[in-house]
């Protein structure tokens, strides 16, 4: 009989989401394993606006969320799966466009800040990264997708506020932290 180790080492593609884990398979695994390979991916953008005078007084910031037209109606940045052949950046400047109607060239995607989020989402593993993004005009339009009902400006207070996910407030509060530590 072949070794059930090196038969599962030889057949990732069975662990790619096409069938649960059997109880066997589970504790040959380490979760960490199971988890990224079968971990959905999403990828999207922290977006934020700064009123005209830049750090003069850090609630200034303000970030953009996006509230959910189905399930719970939650609020979050946008962001989306990635599609094949596409790197996560380009995957989150596609999503930003397709549910805000920003596009690549209205944005400053900052360097140095880049968050990944593990969570269960409808009973599945999610993994979702998130860079920030400085809208380049304070009045851009925001043109929503049939996937969100609603939009808001919101400082970091309530911001917080409306995201209900633990991982979610606390990557907004690190995304804050970051802009008030550099120069604007």
């Amino acid at each position: 009989m072949p070794n059930p180790v090196a038969r599962l080492k030889c057949s990732r593609a069975l662990l790619i989401g096409w069938r649960a884990l059997s109880p066997f398979e589970n504790r040959l695994l380490p979760p960490a394993f199971v988890l990224r390979i079968m971990a959905l991916r999403a990828c999207g953008l922290i977006i934020f606006r700064r009123h005209l005078i830049p750090k003069v007084d850090n609630t200034t910031i303000e970030f953009l969320l996006l509230q959910a037209s189905d399930g719970i109606h939650h609020w979050t940045p946008p962001k989306g799966h990635v599609d094949p052949g596409e790197n996560d950046l380009e995957t989150a400047l596609r999503e930003t466009q397709e549910e805000t109607g920003i596009e690549a060239s209205q944005l400053i995607v900052l360097e140095g800040f880049r968050r990944e989020l593990n969570y269960v989402a409808r009973k599945k593993p999610k993994t979702v990264i998130y860079w920030l993004a400085e809208v380049k005009d304070y009045d851009v339009e925001i043109r929503l997708s049939q996937e969100h009902q609603a939009y808001r400006w919101l400082g970091l207070d309530e911001a917080c506020q409306l995201a209900q996910f633990e991982e979610m407030k606390a990557t907004l509060q690190e995304g804050h932290q970051f802009l008030c530590s550099t120069p604007a």
